[in-house]
């Protein structure tokens, strides 16, 4: 009630004013760890614009994803559900990496209710311009299926490890781009002798995530007349280490390098591979800026909710990324694939002058199914089916705050994992799929960020807690891959 109370003094707040419903845009990085943004910590990277942000809204510093790989965390964002729950739990590859084998991931079936769907039942004009993941235009997963008036990007997660790719789709439809075909894993574990190398041939002249900014920005200059929603699902800064050359001559000498030739981990050799990667996460930022020049030069600025985050933490070290150099995931344990803080602690920035507060920092525990709740609290859209978010527009408001009474998370791939968390504890079982009764190891966040002492033997009344949690939320998946929690075979 309290929520719907604060939503109506805002609604009549926007009426009384003149003004029509916020927009909203909400821009998802790729593989961004905790500790990647100057605001969070990082030396070494330069990202001005969200520092900026940060410091012009709100900055929360216990945000989660709902799952640390790429699909999963991206279906839960569009349905409002946690992994125990969503018809999609992991990066369900098909086809292959070659154009002619584009197939996808696993594809949301027919009639998902997604935040597209509920933004565009509040009257919104809705977009999707980055990386989608969720099937291809041929599936029930087709973005233009599910909500969004128009979809640019890439549909497939494999064609996103090369961004100079042959091609994006923009609703449904092969865009070509000036670009040649590449197998950007060709020299995956072969030993290769450096000068035979053609580091050239992984370059070309339409970045991806370039062509993608001009289609968003585009579509907020079309809409600036109408309420509009704009999914930016950025493919930054997922390998491979693919930079526009002047933005990595800006971070050329400025650390110590050791060309990185694709034997581990396979994509694409580069020299320079640290300041790629730190090129790729600051022109990732420099996008964030030309969102809030366009927002500003339209006079769209205080009409505008912006939210930055990430789908899930640093990409573990391969293909030529050192996380421990540049301190990813800010001390934290763990990475992508990982239930540990370090895999799915994510930076989460909002903006919205003259209803968020500048400089304001939060530790109120959010996870990224809370965005659906969130966006129907914000427009007073009912949602007409069962989720498990709760708003966190309160927060944003610097209104009184309800907190979840637990976060839930699985995860089938890798070992298989459940995490808990209850307060400031939070308990994880790993290697579930050997041993169905492992262990739960229970960490104090509060004094013991990065995960490093285990005090499960001291509280088991919690761990049995955490067991009535995982018993009541896990619900049997369709795929017997991702059955690991209760398998009954």
């Amino acid at each position: 009630m309290r929520q719907v109370f604060i939503l109506s003094l805002l609604t009549l707040a926007l009426s009384a004013m003149g003004q029509k419903k916020p927009n909203v845009i909400y821009i998802y990085a790729d593989d961004l760890g905790y500790g990647e943004l100057g605001v969070y910590g990082q030396t070494k990277i330069k990202t001005p614009f969200l520092d900026a942000m940060a410091k012009e809204g709100i900055r929360f510093t216990h945000h989660y994803t709902s799952a640390p790989v790429c699909a999963p965390a991206r279906c839960m964002l569009m349905t409002g559900v946690h992994a125990g729950h969503s018809y999609i739990r992991g990066n369900y590859e098909l086809g292959g990496f070659a154009d002619n084998k584009e197939g996808g991931q696993m594809p949301l079936p027919e009639n998902t209710f997604t935040i597209a769907k509920l933004m565009k039942d509040a009257g919104y004009q809705t977009a999707l311009v980055g990386k989608w993941g969720l099937g291809m235009n041929n599936t029930t997963g087709n973005p233009n299926q599910q909500g969004f008036d128009y979809a640019y990007g890439f549909l497939d997660q494999k064609q996103a490890h090369n961004l100079y790719p042959t091609h994006l789709w923009e609703n449904g439809t092969w865009d070509t781009l000036r670009n040649s075909y590449q197998l950007v894993h060709e020299y995956q574990n072969k030993k290769v002798a450096i000068d035979s190398i053609d580091f050239e041939k992984f370059k070309g002249k339409d970045y991806a995530a370039t062509k993608m900014m001009e289609k968003a920005l585009s579509f907020i200059e079309k809409n600036q007349d109408k309420p509009f929603f704009l999914y930016l699902p950025l493919p930054l800064p997922h390998l491979s280490l693919q930079a526009p050359e002047e933005e990595i001559k800006a971070y050329q000498g400025k650390f110590e390098e050791t060309i990185y030739t694709s034997q581990k981990g396979g994509y694409v050799p580069t020299k320079y591979p640290r300041a790629t990667y730190a090129a790729m996460i600051t022109y990732l930022d420099k996008q964030v800026g030309r969102v809030m020049a366009t927002l500003k030069k339209l006079q769209l600025d205080e009409n505008t909710l912006v939210i930055f985050s990430s789908d899930n933490g640093a990409t573990f070290d391969v293909g030529g990324v050192d996380t421990e150099f540049f301190n990813s995931v800010g001390g934290l344990r763990g990475r992508k694939q990982d239930l540990y803080e370090g895999g799915i602690r994510e930076p989460m920035i909002a903006r919205w002058p003259g209803k968020i507060k500048a400089g304001r920092l939060t530790d109120h525990p959010s996870v990224q199914f809370d965005l659906m709740a969130t966006l129907s609290d914000l427009t007073g859209q009912k949602i007409p089916v069962q989720t498990d978010g709760i708003s966190f527009l309160p927060t944003l408001l610097g209104k009184s705050q309800k907190a979840h009474p637990f976060l839930y998370f699985e995860f089938p791939e890798k070992s298989g994992q459940v995490a808990v968390r209850i307060g400031n504890f939070k308990g994880i079982k790993s290697q579930l799929k050997k041993d169905k009764n492992a262990p739960w190891e229970l960490f104090d966040l509060t004094n013991d960020p990065s995960e490093s002492h285990d005090i499960a033997k001291e509280h088991p009344s919690l761990l049995k807690q955490m067991d009535e949690i995982v018993k009541k939320q896990h619900r049997p998946s369709h795929i017997k891959e991702w059955e690991f929690v209760d398998p009954k075979f």
